[in-house]
């Protein structure tokens, strides 16, 4: 890899429209990071958000966008737990019409409307399922009669309504369906987000707003003053082993599975508690199943999503309890094997373990009543403040992640109102403030079509990159301007760009490999050797970047193909115990650096 790749630090002038915020702010390389470690240790702020994924974002981004000063620490990476593992919809739950949680569905779909029509139309994209029908009359109106109030109940025109269709109509579209007991099915829509990438954007939204974020920074304690009020948190820097104190009139609790271990750093009594519930994802290649369109099918216990995702099919999900280790969930052999028995019960060719490309495992964090209270496990969200300047937030699903920031951020403007800490606060206006890479984004898709070969890029790869970063794609054809060599692909790279390898560390805050490789993009998954031909020239890259000598880069180069060793390991383990056995073998490169 050529060694003469220097630190690009283009920042956007533009402003974004909702209240003039300067875009330049939110970008998130080291220079940045090393700024914004000393404002935390010296300011204080009116709230603090621990948790770094989609809720904690969100939380953050709702709380700034009202004027509040803002500070959002993360222990590992920007949706490094839950929200780079998810199934990547932006849904309503359509089985939770089955359970009559009509409510549940009206916000969600409202939410997805938002995404898909105006928050992030960039990251979202309808995406079209087929529900094939084995008994002619039941299942045919029983289905049509939840896909008619799943059009109806919220969300209504942000995709198309749903479709009866015949044996043949269903065929023509998915010709990889088993033929034996198919009847008919139904088409219907819902939307595709590309999960890490969105709550990346969420971040750097919030920090556009005024927000300082660090990542690799690890809650060890919470302060109290005297009279038992939280008055801010010990916070301890994986990067560098230092440790200092962050003041703050409040804390927001938004750490997901992770939720019990923080609240008991508060003290006080809550009413639930989370259990962590395991979900497995397989991926294997489009040419493995013969469909134009996705695929919803009844598993034996659960539903079952068979989508499209670039070049592959994401299949999943299970749902099985998780007592295991937070850190690193894996997937087992049992899991693997629960969604191939499960897929190719609807599928003329079967598949097998040697299609799979990739694996991932995700932990959702489910509420779960304590003795004496009156909630149950539970997808739906909770607030509770259990102690003067302290809000925990949790439960939820990836696609109501905005409810829940404004109703945790309401929940901690009440506290220190209680207080008198603060005085009229406004009201949410997250549901009209744009990510950063929906500003301007007509425009920027323009420019860049109509010059995107100035700067060696084809339509597919303008396509990519207005898909991955919108308007922020500007940003990304700034560093070709003087490094066109950038433009070429990631040698073993699936597609992805040199200049995403740049970017992920200048303006995204990339630290490490992993962070590249598995959530700036999906290599990790989306590539036969889960990214380990890849991982050699993204090496080269961050470590002109970050000014790593040639045994730092080894060093990083070493510990992604060993964790790459333990999560295929862990994927031949009979069981759960196993299987953590085997990934925990080689944590997170954060959680064992100091």
């Amino acid at each position: 890899m050529d060694q003469l790749i220097t630190r690009h630090r283009a920042e956007r002038s533009s402003t974004c429209e909702d209240g003039g915020v300067e875009l330049s702010s939110s970008v998130l390389g080291p220079s940045q990071r090393d700024l914004v470690l000393a404002k935390l240790a010296e300011q204080e702020f009116d709230v603090l958000v621990i948790g770094g994924g989609v809720t904690g974002a969100g939380t953050a981004l709702d709380a700034a966008s009202r004027g509040l000063s803002v500070a959002l620490v993360e222990m590992r990476d920007w949706a490094a737990g839950t929200s780079s593992r998810s199934g990547k919809l932006f849904h309503g739950g359509l089985r939770y019409l089955e359970q009559f949680n009509f409510g549940l569905v009206r916000e969600a779909l409202k939410e997805r409307g938002l995404m898909l029509e105006k928050l992030c139309p960039h990251l979202v994209n309808p995406i079209e399922f087929i529900y094939p029908i084995e008994h002619r009359i039941w299942e045919r109106a029983y289905m049509g009669a939840g896909l008619f109030l799943y059009d109806t109940i919220g969300g209504a025109g942000a995709v198309p309504r749903h479709n009866h269709m015949s044996r043949k109509q269903v065929l023509a579209r998915a010709p990889g369906l088993a033929q034996k007991s198919l009847v008919g099915g139904i088409s219907f829509f819902d939307a595709q987000v590309d999960d890490s990438r969105h709550t990346l954007e969420l971040v750097r939204t919030a920090a556009a707003y005024g927000a300082l974020t660090a990542p690799a920074l690890k809650v060890i304690g919470i302060s109290h003053n005297d009279s038992g009020v939280v008055t801010g948190a010990d916070v301890k820097d994986l990067e560098s082993g230092s440790e200092f104190h962050i003041k703050a009139k409040t804390i927001i609790n938004a750490t997901g599975v992770w939720t019990d271990k923080i609240q008991k750093m508060a003290g006080g009594n809550s009413d639930f508690s989370v259990q962590a519930s395991k979900g497995v994802h397989i991926l294997v290649p489009r040419e493995c199943i013969d469909s134009e369109v996705s695929v919803f099918v009844r598993a034996e216990d659960s539903v079952l999503f068979i989508r499209t995702w670039g070049a592959h099919w994401l299949i999943g999900t299970t749902d099985t309890p998780w007592d295991q280790g937070l850190d690193h969930p894996a997937a087992s052999a049992t899991d693997i094997e629960y969604l191939l028995r499960n897929v190719n019960r609807v599928l003329n060719v079967e598949l097998t373990v040697d299609d799979i490309d990739g694996v991932y495992a995700g932990l959702r964090p489910l509420i779960k009543g304590k003795e004496g209270a009156t909630s149950d496990l539970s997808r739906e969200h909770a607030v509770e403040t259990t102690v003067p300047g302290f809000t925990t937030i949790a439960g939820g699903k990836y696609t109501t992640y905005r409810v829940m920031a404004e109703d945790a951020v309401n929940a901690s403007i009440k506290d220190l109102q209680s207080r008198g800490l603060i005085e009229e606060v406004p009201e949410s206006d997250t549901a009209n403030i744009l990510l950063i890479g929906a500003v301007d984004l007509e425009s920027v898709q323009t420019d860049l079509r109509a010059q995107g070969k100035i700067f060696g890029l084809n339509a597919k790869g303008i396509d990519h990159l207005l898909g991955r970063y919108g308007s922020m794609s500007s940003d990304l054809t700034a560093i070709l301007k003087f490094r066109p060599e950038l433009a070429q692909p990631i040698q073993g790279g699936a597609g992805y760009l040199r200049v995403e390898a740049v970017y992920a560390v200048t303006h995204e805050g990339a630290l490490h490999i992993d962070d590249i490789l598995t959530r700036r993009t999906h290599l990790s998954i989306q590539t036969p050797d889960q990214g380990l031909e890849a991982a050699v020239e993204v090496a080269q890259i961050m470590g002109a970047e970050l000014g790593w000598d040639q045994d730092h880069v080894e060093r990083e180069l070493k510990h992604y193909q060993d964790r790459v060793a333990a999560e295929l390991a862990a994927h031949s383990a009979a069981n759960d115990t196993g299987a953590m056995e085997a990934r925990n073998r080689v944590r997170d490169i954060r959680l064992t650096k100091v």
